[in-house]
């Protein structure tokens, strides 16, 4: 069923997460429902607002870094291309950033 994909273990964990994200939401939002605030993003927002722009962001961020780590690799002049978990660890950062002050 999914042998479309490459099931590498940072993708694994990033869907992991992603799921782990929506579950936790859900819970938060049916024990305390949310109100619409305003943080550094132009736009009122609610957590679930702020956790659909996090994880289009987070996704960005890897598909650029997919996307540029063979030229890294040739800019930086390294043996193999930098490691996936960069930008999972950058994508996961920023989408704690986007939930606590967008």
């Amino acid at each position: 069923m999914f042998d479309w994909m490459v099931w590498t273990t940072p993708v694994a964990i990033f869907f992991t997460c992603v799921v782990l994200a929506l579950v936790g939401m859900t819970v938060w939002e049916i024990k305390s429902p949310t109100t619409m605030r305003r943080g550094w993003l132009p736009l009122e927002t609610t957590r679930g607002d702020r956790l659909f722009i996090g994880l289009l962001t987070a996704a960005y961020i890897n598909l650029v870094f997919v996307g540029i780590a063979g030229k890294l690799q040739e800019w930086l002049s390294l043996d193999a291309e930098p490691s996936i978990w960069i930008s999972f660890v950058l994508s996961m950062l920023v989408l704690m950033l986007i939930m606590r002050k967008g």
